[in-house]
C-alpha cells in the first residue's frame, strides 16, 4: 500500500468520528474528544515525525490533505489538527540537533502527544514577533510566566510550544521557542471562549507558568523558525482547513440545487447563480493553496529563499486571500440555498460553516498582516515580465 492510501484509510476513521460529533462540539463549545481519540489510534498526531523517531515521515502535502478532508467534517477538529502539526513541524525541522527535542519527537510519535500553541499574550494584539514575557535563567534551569490571552485547546493538550524573550534584558523581537510537556508547566484559567465560530478549539486564556531545564528552548533563534517553518506551515494548513469548510458548504449547496431542480422539472432555482459562484471560488481557493504548496516544496530547504521578502509576502498573502475567499465561498453557498441554508435545523444548513470561516480573517488579523506586507513590499521590485 502506498503512503497516500495509508493516510486516506487512517483519515477516514478520524473524519467519521469528527463528523459524528461536529454539531455537539459546536453547540457546547467542547473539545472534539472522539476525533482526537481516533487520531491517536490511527497514529496521525506523529505523522510528520521522521521514521527513525517512530513517525511516518509524512510531508506537508500529506498533512494539508488531511486538514482539507477533516475541515469538511468538523472545522474545530481540523483547526486543532493543523495547529498541532505546525508545532510538530517546528520540532522536526529545528529540534533535530537537540537530545531533548529528539526525545520529545519520539514521545509525540509513540505516545501521540497533542501539542498546543501559545503565541498570543497580553495586549500585543496577535503580534507574535514581539514578546513581553522573558525567560528567567538560574542554576536550576529556566522559568517563564506568560499572560497567554489565547491557548487553543490548552486544557486538553499534553504539551505547549510557546515563544518568549530570550532573557530579561533582551529586545521584544529577540525571541526563543520553547517546547514544554505537562510536567513542566501549570495553567491558571483566565478569559473564557464564548465565540461565534471555531467553538470547539476551546481557545481560552491562561496564565502559563513554566519551570524546567534550559534544553526546553530550541537551539535556533525564533526569527529563523518563524520564517522557515512556523509561518509557512501554519498558513498552508490553516488555508487547507478553510478550504475544507468551504467545500462542505458548496457540497450542501449542490445537493440543494439538484433537489430543487428535480422538484421543478429541471428548472434551475433562483440560487443557481450563487452556486456557480461558490463552485468557482472554491476552485480558485484550492488552486491558490496548491500553488503555494508547490512553492514551499521548491524552497523548503533553502533558508535564504524562505526568508526572502518575496516568499514571506507570498505566504502571508496566502493566509489573507484564502481566509477572505473561504468566507466568500461559504456566503455564496448559503445564498444558493436561500432560507434552507440560513436555517440551523435542516439538511442544507450552512450557518455553522459560515460562522467557522468568519474566524479566518479575524483570529490572526488580516489588517495587521497587510500592513506588515505593505512595509516589506516597498523594498521589493515590481515585476517587469509576466512570469519572472
Amino acid at each position: 500500500m502506498d503512503r497516500g492510501s495509508l493516510f486516506q484509510q487512517r483519515t477516514a476513521a478520524v473524519v467519521a468520528a469528527a463528523a459524528a460529533e461536529a454539531e455537539e462540539v459546536d453547540r457546547d463549545a467542547r473539545f472534539p474528544r472522539a476525533a482526537f481519540d481516533a487520531a491517536r489510534e490511527q497514529k496521525l498526531l506523529g505523522m510528520l515525525i521522521p521514521v527513525e523517531f517512530g513517525g511516518f515521515g509524512a510531508s506537508i502535502q500529506d498533512v494539508t490533505e488531511i486538514c482539507y478532508t477533516l475541515g469538511r467534517a468538523c472545522a474545530s477538529s481540523a483547526m486543532i489538527f493543523a495547529m498541532h502539526q505546525t508545532k510538530v513541524a517546528c520540532l522536526v525541522r529545528h529540534g533535530a540537533g537537540s537530545r531533548y527535542h529528539q526525545d520529545l519527537m519520539r514521545r509525540v510519535a509513540v505516545e501521540q502527544l497533542l501539542l498546543a500553541s501559545s503565541t498570543t499574550e497580553g495586549q500585543n494584539g496577535g503580534n507574535i514577533r514581539a514578546s513581553a514575557a522573558a525567560v528567567e535563567h538560574d542554576a536550576d534551569g529556566i522559568s517563564l510566566t506568560r499572560n497567554a490571552t489565547v491557548i487553543s485547546y490548552g486544557a486538553e493538550a499534553d504539551g505547549i510550544v510557546t515563544i518568549a524573550r530570550r532573557a530579561n534584558d533582551a529586545a521584544a523581537s529577540d525571541q526563543v521557542l520553547l517546547a514544554v510537556t505537562k510536567d513542566h508547566y501549570t495553567l491558571a484559567r483566565g478569559q473564557g471562549w464564548e465565540t461565534l465560530g471555531m467553538r470547539g478549539t476551546c481557545s481560552a486564556g491562561f496564565e502559563l507558568k513554566i519551570k524546567g531545564p534550559a534544553e526546553m528552548m530550541f537551539p535556533e533563534a525564533y526569527e529563523r523558525i518563524h520564517a522557515q517553518t512556523m509561518t509557512p506551515v501554519a498558513h498552508l494548513t490553516w488555508s487547507s482547513v478553510w478550504a475544507g469548510i468551504a467545500a462542505a458548504a458548496v457540497e450542501r449547496a449542490q445537493r440543494f440545487i439538484r433537489k430543487a431542480a428535480r422538484g421543478a422539472g429541471g428548472q434551475m432555482p433562483p440560487g443557481a447563480a450563487h452556486y456557480t459562484a461558490a463552485k468557482m471560488s472554491l476552485t480558485k481557493l484550492r488552486a491558490m493553496i496548491a500553488g503555494h504548496l508547490d512553492l514551499y516544496a521548491v524552497h523548503e530547504y533553502d533558508e535564504r529563499a524562505l526568508s526572502s521578502i518575496d516568499f514571506q509576502s507570498a505566504i502571508n498573502l496566502l493566509k489573507v486571500q484564502a481566509s477572505e475567499l473561504a468566507v466568500e465561498t461559504v456566503t455564496h453557498a448559503m445564498r444558493a440555498c436561500g432560507l434552507a441554508g440560513y436555517r440551523n435545523d435542516g439538511e442544507f444548513s450552512i450557518g455553522r460553516h459560515l460562522r467557522d470561516t468568519l474566524s479566518a480573517p479575524l483570529m490572526i488579523n488580516n489588517d495587521r498582516i497587510l500592513a506588515n506586507i505593505a512595509t516589506a513590499s516597498l523594498m521589493s521590485a515590481v515585476p517587469t515580465t509576466l512570469r519572472d
